[in-house]
């Protein structure tokens, strides 16, 4: 356990959504787990004139809703003294000078500031602007962090522009890039599942894998998201961000040691290694769909033009990507990855084919999958052959199922990891930012080349697998969607 320094974390945008639903309880159960310095303060950041007593008092709603059987009022005693509030109303200008004094007092801020910043993604550079105006991103004696909150930019240009504004004021190491899907168990446990078993690495190349899936499928629509949905999609909204991260976690050389940097510089090396896709092929390399009317678990529902209320949008609710890493150890291994809302099954996984065993005895032997569950089930699962019993000569598929999480394991919430991993000053969940430009440098051409092809979008009803057509991508015939991490869950 790494021992933190005093420290004082400032919210931004503290009576938001994200706020009371994953940063205060998030901090609660820091603080119940005995992680939380001895020394730490919060204080919280909104727009509106709010007394202490009422903003400890709304604090006391966000955990009454988040733990509805209680909670352990020792700690929260301990846990509420932390939190002080400071109004920046937008029309003052004098609200940052005001905070510099609020946070001048050592008697209750401990002098190391990590600054979230939960707030719309246009306030990021004019917040890092007015905390720089006053000395407040400053590093001496005491470290200044900044959390940025995803997403960072909307495409290559806005992201090296953001970057370029967040620089003038802040050193590299001291911006925290945030990507929640990085702060998940299963996800970090990808890395170490390869580099820790000796029986994975010998095979994680070229010469033993016939092709990598990564998939994020949902069964949720875009809700009330319509108008934020239709200015991004899919591609920018889940591929361009988790399911990249997710292909850098398994595709990466093993680092040279488990320090941040070193990790983050296998990830940057795969990332930047991904050949561009060809927008002249385009067809061949890039699919996408939306969502019609149809049944998710019993209850019919509209499909995405339906709910957006136009029937000329072309964005995707449906995103895949055929992918090659222009590297010694995956030279001409294609990595498949995709995204959707409203399949039929809501499911995160990596499954990895493995290439033609040796000894075929038939046409419907299958091949061997290793299929890593990420969410809702956090497994790892091998399938093989074995010979099925009796006189013949005839194999048939069986699983070893290994179940990552266990009865009586800790329960950790992405944004709790993330959370202490800022204090502790370890980046290594955050994004570096070559991960973000390398990241849009692949998929800005694809979302170019979407936008300007106004041809109605290939449609899928709700509650239905992957569209028929999405199979274009695959570089062979026998080639199909996996779906499930059950047992011939390729063959639904």
């Amino acid at each position: 356990m790494k021992v933190i320094d005093p420290c004082t974390l400032v919210l931004f945008g503290a009576s938001g959504n994200l706020s009371r639903i994953k940063l205060m309880p998030g901090l609660f159960r820091l603080d119940q787990a005995g992680r939380l310095p001895e020394k730490m303060a919060i204080l919280s950041v909104g727009r509106s004139q709010v007394s202490r007593e009422d903003w400890l008092a709304d604090i006391k709603s966000m955990l009454d809703a988040k733990f509805p059987k209680g909670y352990d009022q020792a700690v929260f005693k301990r846990f509420i003294e932390r939190h002080h509030y400071h109004a920046n109303p937008p029309d003052d200008p004098s609200s940052f000078t005001r905070l510099k004094e609020t946070l001048s007092d050592e008697a209750i801020f401990p002098q190391n500031l990590a600054y979230f910043l939960s707030v719309r993604p246009s306030d990021f550079a004019a917040i890092v602007d007015q905390l720089a105006s006053v000395g407040l991103t400053e590093e001496g004696k005491y470290w200044r962090r900044v959390v940025v909150e995803k997403p960072f930019g909307t495409d290559l240009k806005s992201a090296q522009e953001l970057q370029s504004s967040i620089t003038k004021h802040l050193k590299e190491s001291q911006i925290y890039r945030i990507d929640h899907y990085l702060g998940k168990s299963a996800l970090q446990n990808i890395m170490l599942q390869r580099f820790a078993n000796t029986i994975l690495e010998p095979l994680w190349n070229k010469d033993y894998i016939d092709h990598v899936q990564i998939t994020n499928t949902e069964q949720l629509g875009v809700g009330e998201r319509t108008q934020f949905y239709d200015a991004t999609g899919a591609l920018r909204d889940m591929i361009q961000s988790h399911v990249l991260q997710t292909l850098a976690l398994t595709a990466m050389e093993q680092p040279a040691s488990l320090n941040p940097d070193d990790i983050r510089a296998e990830k940057i090396k795969v990332l930047e290694a991904i050949r561009p896709i060809p927008v002249d092929e385009l067809e061949k390399y890039a699919f996408r769909a939306q969502y019609s009317s149809g049944e998710i678990k019993g209850e019919k529902v509209p499909g995405y033009l339906e709910e957006l209320g136009d029937d000329s949008s072309v964005v995707e609710t449906y995103a895949a990507l055929k992918l090659f890493i222009d590297n010694p150890r995956w030279e001409g291994v294609p990595f498949y990855i995709r995204t959707a809302k409203r399949l039929h099954e809501a499911d995160t996984r990596i499954a990895i084919r493995f290439k033609k065993a040796p000894l075929q005895l038939g046409n419907g032997q299958d091949q061997n999958w290793l299929i890593i569950g990420i969410q809702p089930r956090e497994c790892i699962k091998f399938e093989i052959q074995s010979k099925i019993p009796g006189l013949d000569i005839a194999t048939r598929t069986i699983e070893l199922d290994g179940a990552n999480r266990q009865e009586g394991d800790e329960t950790i919430d992405a944004y709790e990891a993330l959370l202490l991993n800022l204090m502790e000053g370890d980046n290594s969940l955050y994004l570096h930012i070559s991960e973000v430009e390398a990241q849009w440098r692949l998929v800005d051409p694809v979302i170019e080349a979407w936008a300007k092809d106004r041809k109605p979008v290939h449609q899928y009803p709700a509650g239905s697998s992957d569209p028929e057509a999405s199979k274009v991508i695959f570089e062979h015939e026998d080639q199909f969607w996996r779906y499930s991490i059950a047992l011939g869950g390729d063959k639904k």
